[in-house]
């Protein structure tokens, strides 16, 4: 999450089904093994893999301590607008250059899940033209850097140093009515110009922005987050959206983000922009640090984890997606997932 952009990203989100909980606890040591066997084709496309864990599938998954402000994702009914929660155990951040790179680790990891999990969600997301979505304006700004956005990013609990918090979701948008609003209009909703990305002045720029009220300040000092946000979409089937996936030190900064933008700030002043996007899905989880990964706590008593994946549960019968396509694979290696060290975007 503290590495440079990329042009290209899939957002895997899945169910854990019942019974699944060991062919998942097996394949987390492995999946940095994956990453390198399928980067190593092509090692200048940056391939790198961000798996986190959701509140109720980290419970079945490991004893001992769990992250200490890991919980379900919090919906939101707004007057006008909702921020909704759908289901997800596990998500999978793919990120690389090329899609190609990010398309073939996915099936490496759907190969290895196969029958023990459920797709909930798949975004293949792309690079849009000079880091904008599909709305026409520039996304992630504000991202902030270097040590400013390791503090952003990386959790301080102590049992977890180094993990961080993710919060996901997915947005559709109206163009039709986004288009038909003037470029200054569009600028009001957004808070900066369109075409040289300077945030409006505070004289001019709307409180119902999305930039006022996703700007969070306390005791003078600003908190920030590190986006990772992704345009896709299916021209024929006129689908057009944004994927938001923030990363946090702490989820209660991104929670207030979009307590502010659903619900008002103040309450009854809702971000413009939902007007024009709604969310489709909602999720909240935890990504581990490497060292965890490598050597994952013990599943809970009376959850058996396999030497290695059984045969029967691999390569065969994967939902849709990426999933569809492929046929078993030997898993590559045994260490974990990498550092954290991705991306700063927003």
């Amino acid at each position: 999450m503290l590495s440079p952009l990329t042009g290209a990203a899939i957002f895997l989100v899945v169910t854990i089904e019942p019974g699944g909980e060991p062919v998942v606890h097996d394949l987390l040591p492995d999946l940095a093994g994956l990453q390198r066997s399928v980067g190593f084709r092509l090692p200048e496309g940056g391939l790198t893999c961000v798996a986190s864990i959701g509140s109720a599938a980290w419970d079945r998954l490991f004893s001992g301590p769990r992250p200490a402000r890991l919980h379900p994702f919090r919906e939101l009914r707004g007057p006008g607008h909702q921020a909704v929660r759908t289901p997800g155990d596990l998500l999978f951040h793919i990120r690389a250059k090329h899609m190609d790179l990010c398309f073939e680790l996915g099936i490496q990891i759907m190969t290895r899940l196969a029958r023990a999990v459920t797709v909930a969600d798949e975004v293949l997301g792309f690079r849009y033209f000079d880091e904008r979505d599909l709305l026409g304006f520039v996304d992630g700004t504000e991202n902030p850097g270097g040590r400013a956005a390791e503090a952003a990013v990386l959790a301080a609990d102590p049992h977890f140093a180094g993990g961080s918090y993710v919060i996901v979701q997915k947005y559709l948008h109206d163009l039709a009515a986004w288009n038909a609003l003037t470029t200054e209009e569009q600028e009001r909703v957004i808070g900066r110009t369109k075409l040289s990305d300077i945030e409006l002045p505070d004289d001019v720029k709307p409180g119902s922005s999305h930039v006022a009220l996703t700007t969070i300040t306390v005791n003078g000092s600003q908190r920030q987050i590190v986006r990772d946000n992704m345009p896709f979409g299916s021209p024929g089937r006129g689908e057009f959206g944004t994927y938001f996936i923030g990363y946090a030190a702490d989820p209660a900064v991104t929670e207030q983000m979009l307590e502010n933008m659903f619900l008002g700030r103040p309450p009854g002043n809702y971000d413009r922009i939902l007007d024009f996007s709604t969310a489709v899905t909602g999720g909240l989880f935890f990504a581990p640090p490497a060292g965890f990964l490598e050597r994952p706590p013990e599943p809970p008593a009376g959850r058996a984890v396999p030497e290695r994946a059984p045969a029967a549960l691999t390569g065969v019968d994967v939902p849709g997606g990426i999933a569809a396509a492929h046929g078993p694979v030997v898993p590559d290696g045994s260490l974990g997932i990498g550092s954290l060290d991705r991306s700063a975007r927003s």
